[in-house]
């Protein structure tokens, strides 16, 4: 696809090098004339200097023979009025980046009379992210299927862990429940798992499960896991907005206390969450954490706009307390934070973001026989969790999976049917309608449920 990004910030110059990695054709458009040219010769792709919002700049970056744009400039408004010129100029899709939550309510006719096929908020993504973890206590990531109908979670296994020396044909017999283990992660090593393999200490593995039998399994990886009722949050910007805007759908009551050095965000937010303690305070005062019963807290999520100072709060909390971390980072790249560090659950808004654009662009350019619906980077991008579903008959229906000639690397992690969740078997058969998910090691580069078939 042709593909114009303009706004070549952190979130931009992420989509330009995921999308360019797809191997789509990519140009770039930007004010700031030395990052356009810095990021175009660093991807490889067309950089154009200019105003995206300006017509002839459009055109100059090739807005008529365009498949999509991608307006993420910082301003909301200046993005909405560029996919307002590109679907009159080039008629093309556009997807627009919309942050403030005072357009919240005004999405879905936004998308009407602009014509916008997606909006995206990073914040927004990055909250719902958040809020998966905090249902899941010692989760370092979350991922959910088919609105909730299987989520697949990834834990670090300690030495105590009943499950260290378990091959995985044998996970019956230790947990009665319907559990898929889909990778696991030993060191830089990335394991697609059979039946022979055992999970050993330090090993971080990712399952699907239905979200009840996801909950009992962690249990079952570590004994002395307990609901999170206590949170502190360090920052009150968007992000913690939307994290407290969700409270009402988490499962387990929580008591939220957010910490902010601008007086005047505390006071926003508290108006509008009154039962949340709002503290105008800095979360890198250890007096003043102590104070609010930090040793209490259950988890500690840092997001305020520097990483920096995110990454030093957690490594603090951590080291002090043994309070359990969730850190946003956005300039940071996750893959080069050791993991010696110990700073917990890694979230990366720009990543989010990228997962998401990136899934709406297959999901254009897919085959007619299946559908992809989520689309997850896992282990620094090195591999993936997919979800499809089946549209049409086809060469994988009605096959039992042990006769199913599929790519190495690859595992189906779970077949949802009806709106229920079923742990795949090798007597079990995919059917026309079914949602399937799979992992993947990313050199498969599966784009469509068509890939997974083993080359000839």
């Amino acid at each position: 696809m042709n593909i114009i990004i303009i706004g070549c910030g952190k979130t931009g110059a992420a989509l330009a090098e995921e999308l360019n990695n797809e191997g789509h054709d990519i140009t770039i458009v930007d004010r700031d004339e030395k990052r356009v040219r810095d990021l175009a010769m660093s991807l490889d792709v067309i950089g154009v200097y200019g105003n995206g919002a300006i017509l002839n700049v459009q055109k100059e970056a090739g807005v008529d023979k365009a498949d999509l744009l991608i307006a993420c400039t910082e301003s909301d408004e200046l993005n909405m009025l560029i996919c307002l010129f590109a679907r009159k100029a080039g008629d093309c899709m556009t997807i627009c980046r919309i942050r403030n939550v005072e357009y919240e309510n005004e999405i879905d006719y936004l998308q009407k009379e602009l014509g916008i096929s997606l909006v995206i908020s990073p914040e927004k993504l990055t909250a719902h992210e958040v809020v998966r973890l905090l249902h899941f206590p010692s989760a370092t990531q979350i991922e959910s299927f088919s609105n909730g109908k299987a989520e697949m979670v990834t834990v670090r296994l300690n030495k105590e862990s009943p499950l260290v020396g378990v091959a995985l044909r044998d996970l019956h017999k230790k947990f009665i429940g319907s559990v898929v283990i889909v990778m696991i992660e030993r060191g830089q090593e990335i394991i697609i798992p059979s039946g022979d393999d055992e999970m050993r200490p330090g090993d971080l593995i990712s399952f699907i499960a239905h979200a009840d039998e996801a909950m009992k399994f962690l249990k079952k990886c570590d004994p002395n896991l307990r609901p999170h009722r206590s949170v502190f949050v360090i920052g009150a910007g968007r992000i913690t907005n939307y994290i407290l805007e969700e409270r009402d759908r988490m499962k387990n009551p929580m008591n939220f206390k957010v910490f902010d050095i601008r007086e005047e965000r505390c006071t926003a937010l508290s108006e509008r969450y009154q039962d949340v303690t709002f503290i105008n305070g800095s979360g890198t005062d250890q007096g003043l954490l102590r104070e609010e019963n930090i040793e209490g807290a259950d988890v500690m999520v840092t997001v305020t706009g520097i990483d920096e100072q995110n990454v030093m709060m957690s490594m603090i909390a951590r080291e002090n307390y043994g309070t359990r971390m969730i850190t946003k980072v956005n300039h940071l790249e996750p893959e080069d934070i050791p993991d010696s560090l110990d700073i917990g659950s890694l979230i990366a808004p720009k990543m989010i973001t990228a997962n998401e654009v990136v899934r709406f662009v297959r999901a254009v350019e897919e085959s007619r026989d299946s559908s992809i619906t989520s689309l997850y980077k896992l282990a620094d991008g090195r591999a993936e969790a997919q979800e499809y579903e089946v549209l049409e008959d086809s060469w994988l229906t009605d096959v039992m999976l042990k006769d199913l000639r599929k790519k190495p690397n690859l595992v189906i992690g779970a077949i949802i049917r009806n709106g229920e969740f079923l742990a795949p078997s090798g007597s079990d058969v995919i059917r026309k309608g079914d949602h399937i998910v799979i992992v993947t090691r990313a050199d498969n580069q599966i784009r469509s449920l068509s890939d997974i078939a083993a080359e000839a």
